[in-house]
């Protein structure tokens, strides 16, 4: 992103159109400059001729000529992102905000939550997590969907299963014949992680209103309120705090986040709308 004008995207183009689930696509850009991104910050992207929308990419922060966003199908812009193909261009602008303070998390034990669509910006934190996965005490995922087959990345959350590093378990709302997980809310699978949760890192995204009774649910089990780490992405539109649609109480999430901890925001009644 140029500094003098963050106005100015940058010229970008996409490689590769990977269908997830029916109504939701990871694309795979090639910026026409290296994007420098932390984990947990957002892009925006330009369709011409059409508009932009925000979205935190879902791919390595360690990787700089390729980037991944994965985007869900739900209104004009997004509508047009979805028939984009390989070899088109689109425009970028960014990176915004702030990301997951990773150093905080060294020597912690470490449980991320992630629910549906929340899925894709937990998959570039859980790989940037990996890479530091020698310098925490512990990680744990739990996850949960509709059904089965609005798992993101299932593949690759197949080869997660098989990391030593990695606590995982899943769950969906409702099973089909195939699956084997457990049935029910994210919510009845978080505390069967054993750690500490006094001192422990709890990292909550997805639906607000899954967020909300996650985040509830650590509170319970005896989190800190200043170690819960929410990602709250979903207002956001100019990118720069000049348009005021993403404040939350004294902040903006687009500057001031979109990762915050929860001591930060928990006053503020909107932060689940």
């Amino acid at each position: 992103m140029s500094e003098a004008n963050p106005y100015r995207p940058i010229k970008t183009e996409v490689l590769d159109v990977i269908t997830e689930t029916p109504t939701i696509k990871t694309l795979r850009l090639q910026p026409g400059e290296p994007i420098f991104f932390q984990t947990g910050q957002f892009i925006e992207l330009t369709v011409p001729g059409v508009g932009e929308a925000p979205f935190t990419p879902s791919s390595r922060p360690s990787r700089k000529d390729v980037l991944e966003v994965t985007i869900m199908r739900v209104g004009k812009v997004t509508e047009k992102i979805h028939q984009l193909k390989k070899g088109d261009t689109v425009g970028l602008r960014g990176p915004f905000g702030n990301g997951y303070p990773l150093e905080e998390f060294k020597g912690r034990e470490v449980l991320v939550v992630g629910g549906g669509c929340g899925f894709a910006p937990l998959r570039s934190l859980m790989y940037s997590l990996f890479e530091i996965s020698g310098e925490l005490k512990k990680l744990s995922f739990r996850g949960g969907c509709k059904n089965p087959e609005e798992f993101l990345y299932r593949g690759e959350i197949a080869e997660w299963s098989k990391r030593k590093d990695l606590d995982i378990e899943l769950t969906v709302d409702k099973g089909d014949k195939n699956w084997k997980g457990k049935v029910g809310l994210v919510t009845v699978i978080i505390d069967s992680v054993d750690m500490d949760y006094k001192t422990g890192i709890g990292i909550v995204c997805g639906p607000p209103i899954m967020m909300k009774f996650a985040t509830r649910k650590l509170m319970e089990m005896g989190f800190r309120d200043k170690n819960i780490y929410l990602s709250m992405e979903k207002n956001m539109s100019c990118g720069i705090g000049k348009c005021g649609h993403c404040r939350i109480g004294n902040y903006y999430a687009c500057k001031d986040g979109p990762v915050f901890s929860y001591d930060k925001i928990k006053d503020f009644h909107e932060i689940w709308d």
